[in-house]
């Protein structure tokens, strides 16, 4: 991944709980990074459902402001909820207000311009859940448009059913339905966007010795955005000869990908394909517990795991934090820190390959702060 090359003697971290499990799992996080005196200043940051009820806004503009003034930001974990369930979780003075909620991350994504999500999915050995040793797939995935860049309507205006009648004749099934009887979520890629990911996910193939890239798509179906897509990625790899390039329509790659994962190298896709396929690869490698994930822009890079909150746990000090851990050693790779880097991911593979410390989703007993002790201490 491109580097900020902003390396430092200290640094600014947004540090954004978020919901749930998310203050949990970086607190075990925040150990690691205390033992291995990474100096920096850790600045929290307000984000999630919790503001949502009580300010309308899961996103607030002083947390916007904080992002604006760091070096990067650790990401716990957000809570979203369908529209209707978030009106009623509003405060009463703010309901009626008109107020909709949308995701503070993919606000944050898009706010920052924060173009890739890049999704290392590594089986390192000991760990019990691996579908299979020696996975080593890194999934680049377009993270500000595709079907979700949030123009959608729940109510389908008159004007925009009207326009759609007119323009296209597959839509005159729908015309004649009265707005709230049908909804319309709109899948918009740009050329800028499919470009940018396409050749970030070249450019690390190359940095990194990676043989193959593989574009994937659904653009025999969905011909103009992902036709889009696929014609320009493939332009991209022309000027990439040494790299070998291939595609696979989504749904092929899922099977592909579970038969026969040591073909696969690096992956790029649109947002929501490559929302599905790298949590099914964070699957093969010991599930949503190893899964980190960067939202990198050219300014602000945003690290997390990609699960959620997991409200049943919250309390319970009982998920798994590697991921969340990983997602730390990706920050530091991003600030150039690579020795820190290394280390972090030294550590735990040996903590993972001993087996003597495992949270519960690896058959052990171990709590999620017992976790980022011992991968501490093993710095």
């Amino acid at each position: 991944m491109a580097v900020k090359n902003c390396k430092k003697a200290s640094y600014k971290i947004a540090w954004l709980p978020g919901d749930g499990v998310g203050s949990e799992v970086l607190e075990a996080t925040k150990i690691v990074l205390d033992k291995l005196n990474f100096s920096a200043e850790y600045i929290h940051g307000d984000i999630g459902w919790e503001f949502w009820c009580k300010e309308g806004d899961a996103f607030p503009q002083r947390t916007i402001d904080l992002l604006h003034n760091v070096d990067a930001a650790m990401f716990g974990a957000i809570t979203s909820k369908p529209v209707k369930t978030a009106e009623q979780e509003l405060v009463p003075e703010l309901q009626g207000k008109g107020l909709v909620y949308r995701s503070p991350i993919v606000r944050m994504r898009q706010t920052f311009d924060l173009y890739n999500c890049l999704r290392p999915c590594k089986a390192y050995p000991g760990n019990p859940l691996n579908y299979k040793d020696d996975i080593d797939i890194v999934m680049f995935r377009e993270n500000t448009e595709d079907m979700y860049c949030g123009v959608e309507f729940n109510t389908v205006p008159e004007k925009l059913s009207a326009t759609l009648k007119e323009l296209s004749k597959p839509f005159a099934k729908y015309a004649d339905m009265k707005g709230e009887d049908f909804a319309v979520s709109c899948k918009i890629n740009t050329r800028k966007g499919c470009e940018r990911i396409a050749r970030a996910a070249f450019e690390f193939a190359k940095e990194h010795n990676r043989k193959k890239v593989t574009i994937v798509h659904k653009a025999n179906v969905v011909r103009a955005t992902d036709g889009m897509f696929l014609e320009i990625c493939n332009q991209v790899a022309q000027e990439y000869p040494t790299i070998k390039v291939d595609n696979a329509n989504v749904d092929a790659m899922t099977m592909w990908l579970l038969k026969n994962p040591d073909n696969y190298d690096v992956l790029v896709a649109p947002n929501l394909y490559g929302d599905i396929v790298s949590d099914l690869a964070a699957q093969m490698v010991g599930g949503l517990g190893f899964g980190c994930s960067g939202n990198i822009g050219d300014k602000l890079g945003v690290f997390e795991p990609s699960h959620g909150s997991a409200p049943k746990y919250t309390g319970l000090y009982k998920v798994n934090p590697i991921a969340t851990i990983l997602a730390a050693k990706m920050m530091l790779d991003w600030l150039g820190e690579t020795e820190l880097a290394d280390k972090i991911e030294n550590a735990t593979a040996k903590v993972i390959r001993e087996g003597k410390v495992r949270t519960y989703d690896m058959g052990g007993t171990s709590t999620t702060l017992e976790m980022g002790q011992a991968i501490a201490d093993n710095l």
